[in-house]
């Protein structure tokens, strides 16, 4: 891979030490400093943080050349295509993000912490919404949260949608990402945000490649289910129709506690993620994202079909895309005669898609599995407000929020 790191500012050897040692945010902070006028020196002994997302925040819309210079083969170096081979597969090089970096904070004047370009606002609440911020208590610690309730919130008992955010993201950087707040406004539905602190993970990434976090009742799958049940018990949930989803580090957490919790959530939304059990340590959860995981990820057990909404990228960089495969597979492993379909779509103005929905004999559909064709790591169909967002895309909420509510929780709870 390529690692050379832009030039023509003192100090860049040691910006090339640290991109060769594969130590990126060390580097990019020393380019910070280097533009600010501050001195080379900094500590660079210190542990690589545990990154499990992307550099990068949007997707650009002009298709990129994959050099053999900055590019990994899908399967990861030595595998599958073979080194310096294309894919199809865009992998940004560490000289290029710094390079961009660089460039970026030199058209500010040397500030550093910005991109240089204001995100538009996202939208107002609406008179008599609320979205407000709370906490939750257990066994495992503590996690605040923000809940949305709807001005439409109508008669009778509502459905709750969790909604789990991705590495580096925020309960209200989700929101306007993601734009499910206009959804839940329109549908009468409540929406949970809960929240990563970086005390948890330094990149405020769901651990969901601890198997600490990955069980019923113990570490974060506990914190989560808990803030389930404290809202349902506050407010008028509709108890058979809680969903779930997340965007990577939040669709993996997500698929966890579809299979964790089968008795709590009635269907599962996974964007760029990964199936439960997909990893046990950071190294394999590195792995996993790189090439993919196995076919049968260890420490999943479904016990009931878990109805699934899948979306990813085919040139996510961040999350290999065959791990949409695999979450589709886990979702349908225990379901009997099932039949598949594949349909092909675009809208004016959109990304085209490949949509594989696995049904029943009743017609139900179990799993929908969204292939975006061109689109990289982030949510479809996003609002620029929010980060790792593809306004390109095609609606992954509008049509999540559709999955959803055509499933209910089984009359008899396993």
């Amino acid at each position: 891979m390529s690692q050379t790191p832009p030039t023509g500012l003192p100090g860049m050897a040691e910006v090339a030490r640290l991109t060769r040692a594969g130590r990126l945010t060390e580097a990019t902070g020393l380019v910070q400093r280097l533009l600010r006028g501050e001195h080379a020196a900094a500590p660079t002994t210190a542990p690589v943080p545990t990154v499990l997302e992307g550099e990068f925040e949007r997707l650009d819309s002009s298709p990129q050349p994959i050099s053999q210079g900055d590019a990994q083969p899908a399967d990861g170096p030595g595998k599958g295509a073979g080194r310096g081979q294309k894919t199809g597969l865009v992998r940004t090089g560490l000289g290029e993000t710094l390079r961009d970096l660089a460039a970026r904070l030199r058209a500010m004047g040397g500030r550093a912490g910005g991109t240089g370009a204001l995100r538009p606002a996202a939208d107002p609440l609406p008179d008599g919404a609320s979205f407000v911020t709370d906490s939750y208590s257990g066994a495992a610690g503590t996690r605040t949260y923000k809940l949305y309730v709807p001005a439409n919130r109508g008669d009778g008992l509502r459905p709750l949608v969790v909604m789990l955010h991705g590495c580096t993201q925020s309960p209200d950087d989700f929101a306007a990402g993601s734009r499910m707040n206009a959804f839940a406004e329109r549908h009468g539905i409540l929406v949970a945000y809960p929240e990563q602190p970086a005390s948890a993970n330094a990149q405020r990434c769901w651990n969901w490649f601890n198997p600490e976090d990955q069980r019923r009742d113990r570490g974060e799958p506990e914190l989560l289910a808990g803030i389930t049940r404290r809202i349902m018990r506050d407010h008028p949930v509709d108890p058979d129709r809680v969903y779930i989803a997340g965007l990577s580090a939040g669709g993996a957490a997500a698929a966890i506690m579809g299979t964790a919790y089968p008795d709590l959530y009635a269907a599962v939304g996974v964007h760029s993620g990964l199936p439960a059990g997909a990893a046990h340590d950071l190294p394999s959860a590195l792995a996993a994202m790189r090439q993919g995981s196995g076919s049968r990820p260890d420490g999943a057990r479904a016990t009931r079909p878990m109805p699934t909404i899948i979306f990813h990228g085919d040139r996510d960089a961040v999350v290999h895309p065959n791990n949409g495969d695999r979450v589709a597979a886990q979702a349908t492993a225990i379901a009997t005669g099932l039949r598949t379909e594949v349909q092909q779509g675009a809208a004016p103005g959109r990304r085209a898609h490949s949509r594989t929905l696995h049904t029943d004999s009743s017609g139900r559909t179990l799993c929908e599995h969204w292939t975006i064709h061109g689109a990289g790591h982030a949510w479809a169909g996003g609002s620029p407000a929010g980060s790792y967002t593809d306004p390109q895309g095609p609606d992954a909420t509008a049509e999540m929020m559709r999955f959803f509510l055509e499933h209910r929780l089984p009359a008899t709870p396993v």
